[in-house]
């Protein structure tokens, strides 16, 4: 079996939260060894999002929580306080010796600390030094800070989200997840990746990357956006209406829900036939898929009608002989009890200090030849300042002197 495609790749990670470590964490499952640096302490302020938190054996507050855990797996953990000069100088012999160098810290925070990459490029001129923000290094915003539920709002992604006009509890809504830290964490990904391609076989320099999430939620709205762009009116919130094919959304059977989405006009006749309507798809008004949109509410009425004669189960069988795509409207627990979830392996357990059977999600990489086969657990805070600090050339002697200090 081949070494992971990052192999030999050496990261210093001063991010924190969520996109920075999700980036990071990507990286780390591809083989790059990602040296993570938090506070003394405290740690990533992911670390005091809330519960629910690991149970410690001994019974004490501790600061494993979930939203740190699903972002840090295949690190080391090195306390380190940037504001002293011993801490930044712990840095700079880090990134001396790394490939990557990656921040989330407000425009301009690490030029004080001499930490900038200017100054980590005058030590290490092949660093791809990568920052990752909420506005971007340069425009107006680019000071303030921001959370992914923000980006959310001023990107555009709201306002297209949600119920329709006109219904109960219309008006903008926010995805559940962080998604725009998610994609931002990819972009992160894909920029470093990028840049690591030009300086080795390119015969490039290191550089500077600039990902931010309000550029990244702005690009991620694709065919949403492109319909503004193209006659100047945003498109409505269309609750779980789809915005291709239709009709397409999500219908109420007789024990629950569906989704279904008509792709095409061959899709269209062949659900009118499961339907026990095979007369809808000869309809002058529901003929060809612009006919369909033009009618939405009417022909999503008429399925709702029929779809609530019979259970779910009995509905994703008839469709799927058929081949109409459709789905279940599956909560985590149905999920995670999916027999196609469960044969491509999306749960994986690792040996964690509080928990020897923590259950994470993989990585959503499936490789032929270099497949990700270790996962090792996230780190307790600090767990590897030692092993790193003696990798540099710091002697028991100094660690402890730093210790008292609280430098690390």
């Amino acid at each position: 079996m081949s070494a992971l495609p990052l192999s030999g790749i050496k990261i210093i990670d001063l991010t924190r939260v969520l996109a920075g470590p999700l980036s990071a964490q990507m990286l780390g499952d591809l083989g790059a060894e990602v040296i993570k640096i938090e506070r003394p302490g405290g740690g990533d302020d992911a670390r005091a999002f809330g519960p629910p938190y690991l149970a410690d054996p001994e019974g004490k507050a501790n600061n494993n929580n979930s939203f740190y855990l699903c972002a840090n797996r295949n690190k080391k953990s090195v306390t380190v306080n940037i504001a002293s000069p011993e801490g930044q100088e712990i840095i700079r012999e880090i990134a001396k010796g790394c490939d990557v160098f990656m921040e989330n810290y407000k425009v301009g925070d690490l030029k004080r600390y001499g930490l900038d990459y200017e100054s980590i490029r005058k030590i290490n001129p092949g660093i791809i030094y990568c920052s990752v923000t909420g506005f971007g290094q340069t425009g107006p915003y680019a000071p303030r800070a921001g959370y992914d539920a923000i980006f959310q709002a001023m990107g555009g992604l709201m306002s297209v989200t949600g119920h329709m006009d006109g219904e109960p509890g219309a008006g903008p809504m926010k995805v559940g997840p962080s998604i725009v830290d998610y994609m931002t964490g990819m972009n992160t990904s894909i920029g470093i990746l990028s840049a690591l391609y030009h300086r080795k076989v390119n015969g490039g320099a290191g550089q500077h990357i600039d990902v931010c999430l309000f550029d990244t939620v702005i690009a991620s709205l694709s065919h949403y956006v492109q319909i503004y762009l193209v006659n100047g009116k945003s498109p409505p919130r269309r609750g779980t209406w789809g915005n291709g094919g239709m009709p397409a959304g999500v219908f109420r059977c007789a024990d629950g829900e569906l989704m279904l989405v008509v792709g095409n006009d061959g899709q269209f006749q062949r659900t009118c036939t499961v339907l026990g309507a095979p007369e809808l798809a000869t309809d002058p008004k529901f003929l060809k898929n612009n006919d369909r949109v033009a009618h939405g509410k009417e022909i999503m009425a008429i399925f709702a009608g029929h779809f609530l004669k019979n259970p779910v189960a009995y509905w994703l069988e008839e469709l799927e002989k058929a081949g109409v795509p459709c789905g279940p409207v599956n909560d985590f627990a149905q999920v995670f009890a999916d027999p196609h979830v469960q044969s491509r392996g999306m749960r994986v357990t690792v040996n964690h200090p509080f928990e020897p059977n923590l259950s994470l999600v993989r990585n959503a990489l499936t490789f032929s030849e270099t497949p990700i086969t270790e996962y090792r657990a996230p780190p307790l805070l600090g767990a590897d300042t030692d092993e790193v600090l003696s990798s540099i050339g710091y002697d028991a002697e100094k660690v402890r002197g730093l210790k008292e200090k609280k430098v690390i």
